[in-house]
């Protein structure tokens, strides 16, 4: 049976890849999962320099999923192009590069970066990130904000670009709106949703971050509600 697909001019054998930030830059998981069987791998995000991400504890599993507050900890467009990248060309299978930035012009240099590298086969875009020269609002709770974003990434690279939106937005359907005109080639859907959970016992946040994203089955219904929706756009 032939499943082979194309989404966004990445050709995959299968309509099959990971969310991004579950499962590494596939190294990880080598030995649990034939990573040649995917049609594709879509790997943690980069930003331009190395990251270390929040205190720990920065995970909890809860009823339905986990919460995790990671923190985008991550190795730098050139950590990952140098300890990551080999082994991932070597498995011949697209991958999908989730970027973020805390402005900007850091997204555009990432996004330029990689698509000097082989096997880099599309962006997708965490824009639920702080814009720090916005006073903190995250990229993707404001349409303009998040159009002028896609647009000047868009100027960087040819690479097929994927917004990754949050489901936390009054109408996702003006968001994808804003990024079909600015330029995005599809849309992933979506990103975690933010939550929190309590230590009873010690009267306190589990997370030392205290809250993070809800990930897993509990938000699975979320994302075909977000996903309907935006087929409709």
């Amino acid at each position: 049976m032939n499943l082979a697909v194309n989404i966004a001019g990445i050709k995959m054998k299968n309509p099959v890849t990971v969310a991004s930030g579950t499962f590494g830059y596939g190294q990880e998981y080598a030995q649990l999962v034939d990573i040649k069987k995917l049609g594709a791998v879509t790997v943690k995000g980069i930003r331009l320099k190395e990251w270390p991400g929040n205190p720990l504890p920065r995970h909890v599993e809860v009823p339905g999923g986990m919460i995790n507050a990671i923190g985008l900890q991550g190795p730098g467009v050139e950590g990952f192009k140098e300890h990551y990248m080999p082994f991932l060309q070597k498995a011949r299978v697209p991958v999908i590069v989730n970027i973020w930035g805390t402005e900007p012009g850091e997204y555009v240099e990432v996004a330029k970066r990689l698509s000097d590298i082989p096997g880099v086969s599309g962006i997708e875009m965490n824009v639920s990130c702080p814009n720090v020269k916005k006073g903190g609002h995250t990229f993707g709770q404001n349409p303009k904000t998040l159009a002028n974003l896609i647009a000047k990434v868009r100027k960087a690279t040819k690479l097929p670009l994927i917004p990754k939106l949050a489901p936390n937005v009054p109408d996702i359907k003006i968001f994808v709106t804003a990024a079909q005109e600015a330029g995005c080639d599809a849309i992933s859907l979506i990103n975690t949703v933010p939550a929190m959970a309590i230590d009873i016992e010690k009267r306190c946040p589990v997370l030392a971050n205290v809250s993070g994203g809800l990930s897993g089955l509990g938000i699975h219904h979320i994302a075909v509600k977000c996903t309907w929706e935006a087929a409709a756009v």
